[in-house]
């Protein structure tokens, strides 16, 4: 059975059925008091390079290419430990990975959910 993980703007108020929610960004979201986040955790290290996320700038064009490439970071070293992470907390129970994007549906916090959906939310 998949895990339960879902996408949503950070801006966005807290829903009893978020579970856990995890900011996924490597950059603070703009004009968010950190004590009005109403997060778990902040695991930045799972987003995309800065020079990935850069070269994307949420052109919608761009979507697939952004999620390829991002999908190979993913397999990297440097974003292993932080995707194991989710997975696991996936695997405990609803998550909510958070993003600041306008529109997360084309956003790397939805390239990341469905990794996490598509694995079974267990560690590999």
């Amino acid at each position: 059975m998949a895990p339960t993980v879902r996408v949503r703007r950070v801006y966005d108020p807290p829903s009893e059925a978020d579970g856990s929610r995890v900011l996924v960004d490597r950059l603070w979201p703009r004009g968010l008091a950190k004590d009005a986040a109403a997060l778990d955790e902040w695991c930045k290290d799972a987003a995309p390079s800065p020079g990935l996320r850069t070269w994307y700038g949420h052109d919608a064009a761009k979507f697939d290419e952004f999620a390829r490439r991002y999908r190979g970071e993913l397999r990297d070293a440097d974003h292993a430990e932080a995707l194991h992470h989710l997975r696991d907390l996936a695997h405990e129970g609803p998550l909510t990975l958070l993003t600041a994007t306008k529109d997360p549906g084309i956003s790397a916090a939805e390239v990341l959910g469905d990794e996490l959906r598509a694995r079974g939310g267990r560690r590999r």
